[in-house]
């Protein structure tokens, strides 16, 4: 049996044993029905603002969720709320990524009393937050 595989800029045809071609035809037709299947299953968001939606579904509570204030806003507003040394030290141990041990070593205190200092914070900040 012959086996031809189509390449952009050339077709080359294999010959192998009948079985082989058999298992080869039958992968190829369940590889293009999988593709096939995964298609037909997305929908464009784009297509639905084309066709004059604004969302997929069509929900007037819907806008109501993204209204409001994101929870990286309001974690934000709430870091803003606290001591400018409760500030420097969340900010540089969660988003500079400085280690509790050596933000601890740059001020001269434990770790322990940095660990301290941190369930501190965030006790503070889950009541600003509610």
């Amino acid at each position: 049996m012959k086996i031809q595989y189509k390449f952009a800029t050339e077709t080359i045809s294999i010959d192998v044993p009948n079985d082989w071609g058999e298992i080869l035809i039958d992968l190829d037709r369940q590889e293009y029905n999988n593709d096939h299947k995964e298609t037909r299953r997305h929908y464009s968001l784009e297509a639905k603002v084309y066709e004059g939606m604004d969302y997929a579904a069509e929900d007037s509570g819907l806008e109501a969720i993204f209204a409001g204030p994101t929870d990286e806003e309001r974690l934000h507003t709430a870091i803003r709320q606290l001591s400018p040394d409760q500030q420097a030290m969340i900010r540089a141990i969660y988003f500079d990524g400085v280690s509790v041990n050596d933000y601890a070593a740059r001020m001269g205190v434990t770790q322990s009393a940095i660990s301290h200092r941190l369930q501190t914070v965030k006790k503070k900040l889950k009541k600003l937050l509610g």
